[in-house]
């Protein structure tokens, strides 16, 4: 089970190198969908089993989202991939709070824009993430 960040970072690269030998990661992030975290804490097991886990990587190429396991914080199957060059037009209401930050990002196929939390832990690499992609940093 990976609980360090470096170690999930590494299993994110892992796997990134298996769809694509010649990427390399840029920055990577631990995402949950949802409209609150803690409106999905409060709602107990059903809460959890309405939000989905992603980690979102920034590659040399394009950004790739990879389901994460609930439990372990392990990479699993790869969702989807979006062009570089698109992805930057696609993130939108980017908010960066105490303990959790979000932003909206356009999910290929979806209606409406999905929010992706991102917990305090790994809010300096959202940072880097929405730098990398924008060309901003979000507000401190």
């Amino acid at each position: 089970m990976a609980i360090r960040k470096s170690t999930m970072q590494e299993q994110v690269a892992q796997a990134i190198a298996q769809i694509n030998p010649g990427d390399q990661p840029v920055v990577t992030i631990h995402t949950m969908t949802g409209p609150s975290p803690w409106l999905m804490n409060s709602l107990g097991v059903l809460g959890q089993l309405l939000v989905k886990y992603y980690f979102v990587t920034v590659t040399k190429q394009a950004v790739v989202f990879h389901k994460a396991g609930r439990v372990s914080s392990r990479p699993k199957e790869l969702a989807f991939t979006v062009p570089l060059a698109e992805a930057g037009g696609l993130i939108s209401e980017v908010n960066r709070g105490a303990m959790w930050s979000s932003f909206r990002f356009q999910i290929p196929g979806e209606a409406q824009p999905t929010r992706l939390n991102v917990a305090r832990y790994w809010r300096s690499e959202m940072d880097e993430f929405i730098g990398a992609l924008t060309g901003q940093r979000p507000a401190v």
